[in-house]
């Protein structure tokens, strides 16, 4: 069966990756008939309605999932097609409780006009109640039209299935969470990166720079057990009685929070060719704001030991240790060695 996905028109190049690696991950074969960057509609092929649910279920980039019933470049192109494709289906939905919506891409339509389209589908001979609100069914009309020109160049009509795992964004917005720094990643991006990398229950996914946690939330959200580490001990220390720990806290995820602690790759303390990570997930520092460092010195040397009231400095909590600068290419070598070691096979 042909199923229709309505995006989100946002981070246009992460979508049909992420649809892609959740199918992967359920184990759903997905056959992508009509895709563009440039639409919010892309047509898919799954083997039945379960699948569609599944595959959406997690999606981030995707709003919902449409059984496809007709398309068309112009009205009676998608008429001819919904009587070809689904006549065997029309008494199935005959005394059920209906609604129609109309999505018009770069175009609007008024009230009057969309009363006149929906008039249109008398045909399908549906006679339960219309609900404007908690319908059985709700169907849709998909418009895609040019910028700037009236009269669409595409046409789809479905049958809505089930929506997707969008609201979670706000439900984890960085505007109500309690511990942040000035690179907190994004909630939407940090979901979108958990669903490229396969979190889910049971794994042990790890994040190198860990900043204030966000990947780590997001796949906590999903059921995956979480370890971090910063090579900035006031990141994991954190603020005014709040930290990493304080944002599991705040979700309800402290049971899927392992660790976190001060290090750098190459100063881990995690045994290296012990393979118990399903993952690693993180954005490495970059930019004016967050360089790449590593621990040491410039010059290479050790420093002598210095002591404040009796006691070594850096034993002490609010000791910053000396960095040296750390180039994006041999970040790259390290953590790729680091993974090849690490990751479970």
């Amino acid at each position: 069966m042909d199923y229709l996905i309505r995006f989100a028109q946002v981070h246009e190049s992460f979508r049909k990756p992420e649809l892609q690696a959740l199918a992967d991950l359920f184990r759903i074969e997905v056959k992508f008939l009509e895709y563009s960057q440039y639409s919010p509609h892309c047509i898919i092929r799954l083997p039945n309605e379960q699948a569609a649910r599944t595959l959406v279920s997690r999606s981030i980039l995707s709003k919902n999932v449409y059984e496809l019933w007709g398309s068309g470049s112009t009205y009676d192109e998608l008429h001819q097609d919904i009587t070809h494709r689904t006549s065997h289906l029309w008494p199935t939905y005959i005394s059920s409780s209906f609604k129609f919506e109309i999505y018009a891409y770069q175009a609007k339509r008024s009230l009057a006009e969309q009363d006149a389209l929906i008039q249109r589908f008398r045909y399908l001979g549906f006679e339960g109640p219309i609900k404007l609100r908690g319908p059985e069914q709700a169907f849709c009309i998909f418009e895609e039209c040019e910028w700037g020109v009236h009269k669409p160049n595409r046409i789809h009509f479905g049958r809505l299935i089930a929506g997707s795992s969008r609201g979670i964004i706000d439900t984890y917005t960085l505007k109500k969470r309690r511990y942040l720094s000035t690179t907190s990643m994004d909630s939407e991006l940090a979901f979108i990166t958990a669903n490229l990398t396969h979190a889910a229950p049971g794994k042990i996914f790890y994040d190198p720079f860990v900043g204030t946690g966000s990947f780590l939330i997001a796949c906590a959200h999903f059921g995956t057990f979480t370890i971090g580490s910063d090579i900035d001990g006031r990141a994991i220390r954190g603020k005014s009685g709040r930290n990493i720990l304080t944002n599991f806290q705040q979700y309800g995820l402290v049971d899927k929070h392992l660790d976190d602690f001060v290090a750098d790759l190459t100063h881990s303390p995690l045994r290296r060719g012990h393979r118990f990570l399903d993952g690693i997930i993180c954005d490495p520092p970059y930019g004016v704001r967050e360089g790449l460092k590593v621990l040491g010195s410039r010059d290479g040397g050790g420093k002598e030991v210095m002591y404040l009231d009796g006691k070594p400095v850096h034993l002490q909590d609010h000791y910053l240790p000396p960095k040296k600068p750390y180039s994006f290419e041999a970040m790259l070598d390290d953590i790729l060695a680091f993974a090849a070691g690490s990751l479970v096979e």
